[in-house]
Order: C-alpha cells, then sequence, then structure tokens
C-alpha cells in the first residue's frame, strides 16, 4: 500500500492589504485594540470589482503547487477544496476550480467542515491514494471572508480577524517507506455547533434569506468568543499529541508545528501547552488574517519557501474551528 507524500505546494493571496487602521474607518477600534486581541496587523481582502473568485484564487494557487512539483494540470486525477465561502449555494466551488483548470471527467468534491476543511480533506485525499483509487490529488483551502463580515462596530469582534486567499498541494503515491502522511486524527462535537456559526442563508427556511435576515444581522456570522477559545487550546494540543502518540512519537520529536491561524492569543496558548519553542513553529496571522480552510496551506507553502522545511522533516498539522471540529496530521517531508 503506498503512502501520500506531498510533491508540491502553491498559495495566493489578493494583492489588496487591509490594515488595522483601514478598518478604522468603519468601526469603533484602534490598531492597538486589535493587534492586542488577535495578533494580527494585516490580512488580504478581494477587491470590489469581481474579478477574483474563490475558483480563480484556488487555481492561482494550484498552478504554484504544480509548478514546485513539475507537473502539469494533466497529472491530476481528483480535486478536493475545502471552503467555507462557496462562490455560489450550489455547485461547489471545486466544480469551477476543475473548469478553471479544464479537467472535465475529473472528480471535484467540496469539503465544508470550516477551519478544519483542509485537514478533513486531507484525510479523504490520503485514504483515495492510499488504496490506489487516485494516484495524484490536488488539495486545495480556499476563502472568500471579506464579502460576509459586518463591518461596524457591532461585529467587529469578527470582522477584523479574517483575511481571503488559498492554499494548495499536490498530493502524490510514493513506495518510500516513513515518507509523507503518516496518520490523520479528525474529530468532532455538533454540541457546539451554535457557538461558532452563520444563520442566515438557511434552506430550512423560506425564503431562503429575507429582507428582514439582513436588517437584523442574521447574514453576518456570530461567536461565543469564550467557548471557541477555551476549546480551541484544549483541543489543538489534544489531537497533535493523539496523532504523534499514534506513531510513536513525542512533541520534542517535531521539526515544525503548523497550527490553523485562527487568533494568536490562541496560537500562543496551544504552543505553551505543547512546550513547543518558537523557532519550531510557523506563524503568519500577523500578515493574512484567519484565513479558514486556507491557513495551513497558505502557512505550509510559505514556510517552504522560506526554506523551513526540509527533506525528512517531521511536521504537525493541527486545526480547530466550527462544528466544533477539530483535527490532526502528522507526516514526514
Amino acid at each position: 500500500m503506498p503512502n501520500t507524500a506531498f510533491l508540491g505546494t502553491g498559495f495566493f493571496v489578493p494583492p489588496l492589504v487591509v490594515t488595522n487602521e483601514d478598518l478604522t474607518r468603519w468601526m469603533d477600534t484602534s490598531d492597538e485594540w486589535i493587534r492586542e486581541r488577535t495578533g494580527i496587523l494585516e490580512r488580504r481582502w478581494i477587491s470590489p470589482d469581481g474579478e477574483l473568485t474563490g475558483a480563480r484564487m484556488a487555481c492561482r494557487a494550484a498552478e504554484a503547487a504544480l509548478e514546485e512539483a513539475g507537473k502539469g494540470p494533466q497529472d491530476i486525477d481528483a480535486i478536493i477544496l475545502a471552503t467555507l465561502s462557496p462562490d455560489h449555494s450550489f455547485p461547489g466551488t471545486s466544480a469551477f476550480l476543475q473548469a478553471e483548470l479544464g479537467l472535465p471527467g475529473v472528480p471535484a468534491l467540496d469539503v465544508r467542515t470550516q477551519c478544519t476543511g483542509f485537514l478533513y480533506g486531507l484525510s479523504i485525499a490520503d485514504a483515495w491514494i492510499r488504496v490506489g483509487q487516485y494516484r495524484t490529488v490536488l488539495l486545495v483551502g480556499v476563502e472568500i471572508q471579506s464579502t460576509g463580515l459586518d463591518l461596524s462596530t457591532e461585529g467587529r469582534d469578527m470582522a477584523v480577524l479574517f483575511g481571503d486567499g488559498a492554499g494548495a498541494v499536490l498530493l502524490g503515491a510514493t513506495e518510500e517507506e516513513g515518507r509523507g502522511v503518516l496518520s490523520t486524527h479528525l474529530h468532532a462535537d455538533g454540541r457546539h455547533a451554535k457557538d461558532l456559526w452563520c444563520d442566515v442563508s438557511s434552506s430550512i427556511k423560506r425564503p431562503r434569506i429575507a429582507p428582514e435576515d439582513v436588517a437584523s444581522k442574521r447574514v453576518f456570522p456570530r461567536m461565543n468568543g469564550r467557548e471557541v477559545f477555551r476549546n480551541a487550546v484544549a483541543r489543538m494540543p489534544e489531537v497533535l499529541i493523539e496523532g504523534l502518540e499514534a506513531n510513536g512519537l513525542a512533541v520534542e520529536d517535531l521539526d515544525l508545528l503548523i497550527a490553523h491561524q485562527a487568533n494568536a492569543r490562541i496560537s500562543e496558548g496551544v504552543q505553551r501547552k505543547l512546550g513547543i519553542p518558537a523557532e519550531r513553529v510557523h506563524n503568519n496571522i500577523h500578515r493574512y488574517g484567519n484565513t479558514t480552510a486556507a491557513s495551513i496551506p497558505i502557512a505550509l507553502a510559505e514556510a517552504v519557501r522560506e526554506g523551513k522545511v526540509r527533506e525528512g522533516a517531521l511536521l504537525g498539522l493541527v486545526a480547530f474551528g466550527s462544528g466544533f471540529t477539530w483535527a490532526s496530521a502528522v507526516l514526514r517531508w
């Protein structure tokens, strides 16, 4: 049975930089307030011209991953795309990405587990490759969060957090023992579904979105920040240790930790609980904000380009988010 190796990585973020100071035009906030609570200095948002879509950003990230791998679109056997912000209600953004890449007939799957979407998608891709169903899988995380935020003082707790972008990896079968994905570990607890959610639009109401939904701001995401923080700093270390122990490894064996970039305070809490020194952690939330399903693949591609990921390195990937869901992956580069 083959293992799943990372053949190439890539990412794309919109050129429009939105600083903390820019946000003060819409809401009662300050650069200091945002930095202290989130660690974010700036984020990337798509421009209002509509030129960039999720599928187009995903395509740009995919092209970078293909180039790094020395492959072309024709080498892709299947596509998995993780997002909480699809370009349209249906079909999934993966179908539009498939069209952008010019791959009619290649299967395309959307994954909707929000912040853990990339790791859930990695688990699926790994299973496909291990059983021989597909040999080369494109896995993408992409988000356009900026168009769904309440840019007012009332909505600032959420609005200051999020950015847009896409990250991609090309995964392929390898016979090299001990290389690639060693294991993935997935969890969820739907009892917390409404602690981080967006109520509308909703297929359980008619119409799915109404003027009163906009007026009452039910169309914007809402979060129980205390519950999210408490669970995130507990679950992420827990699920990473689960993955390490499943492979007879310990935290000390990790060469690099890449955690979902939710909030700098959460990342610091996870790092502190695990006892990992800063030089073995890659963070980029200060540049891009929380890009949800795209955050881990963007950070991974960035770390590769910065020379932080060398052949044989042991990496731990971990995420927590809406659902609640949490997941980890342990891999040997």
